[in-house]
């Protein structure tokens, strides 16, 4: 049995990644034809999560949620995963830490945004913030001084710094990682979250195993994802790291790479 007639058989439950997998930058919206196989694929009873980066207020913002219906949300990199609006896991960042990146962003004087499970807030705007949003189309969240010691719940944290800052800070945040997104910015998350950490906490409430699951992506914050489903697709725009580890490369967003993936195993008509 081929690798397409055995997903046809196994998947329940789709995972996609948002930025550049599901919502093209270029024509800013998620193309027609994902829209249409999204709806296709829920009326057949086969359920599907976003896996992003964003967290809830992120990806509202994009408008992606008034076109687009999930059964739930993997968000912030795996940090915390919701079915329906009821948020069934949480890993969020220990308090030690975020008070420790609040000192090195005021010391090395680069903007910090932490995120929250709804909303996220920044300590400063300059060139670097601005530029970077400007890329991604989105828009920086409400400015606030954060107070040490910080008094929310963070999941994420992005610095908007060079590599040499990055350097000088990482080191001392024992318990995290770091994955750059632009020359500007880069995600700090715990050392052992990631998407595949949310999708299996989606896939143990369900009952179901990884056979039972397909990712799209098209970034390195998808690599774990991808290596986790039974199934994974990687978007013709992806990075060839992506596309390498992945058992299907599509075409391109905007050639309406997302629905062809679905077609290829069946899901759709």
């Amino acid at each position: 049995m081929g690798k397409a007639e055995t997903a046809k058989k196994d998947i329940k439950i789709v995972f996609t990644d948002i930025d550049g997998t599901l919502f093209s930058h270029k024509t800013n919206q998620v193309p027609p034809s994902a829209v249409a196989a999204i709806k296709e694929m829920q009326r057949k009873g086969i359920k599907v999560f976003l896996s992003s980066g964003r967290n809830y207020y992120l990806i509202r913002k994009t408008g992606i949620l008034d076109i687009v219906h999930p059964d739930g949300i993997v968000m912030m990199n795996g940090a915390a995963s919701a079915v329906g609006d009821h948020v069934i896991y949480k890993y969020p960042i220990p308090n030690s830490v975020v008070n420790a990146m609040i000192k090195f962003s005021y010391r090395l004087k680069f903007g910090l945004t932490l995120i929250e499970e709804k909303e996220g807030h920044i300590n400063m705007i300059d060139d670097r913030v601005i530029d970077a949003h400007a890329k991604y189309g989105t828009r920086f969240p409400q400015p606030r001084k954060f107070p040490i010691p910080y008094d929310r719940m963070v999941y994420q944290m992005i610095a908007f710094c060079d590599e040499f800052d990055e350097s000088l800070f990482l080191p001392h945040l024992q318990s995290c990682k770091a994955a750059r997104w632009d020359e500007y910015a880069v995600d700090i998350m715990p050392k052992d979250s990631d998407k595949a950490k949310g999708i299996m906490a989606v896939l143990e409430y369900y009952g179901w195993a990884q056979r039972n699951a397909l990712s799209l992506g098209d970034a390195l914050n998808d690599t774990e994802m991808l290596l986790f489903t039974g199934t994974s697709i990687a978007m013709g725009n992806a990075l060839p790291e992506v596309k390498g580890i992945a058992d299907y490369v599509t075409a391109d967003i905007d050639d309406d790479g997302w629905a062809k993936a679905v077609r290829h195993f069946d899901l759709i008509d």
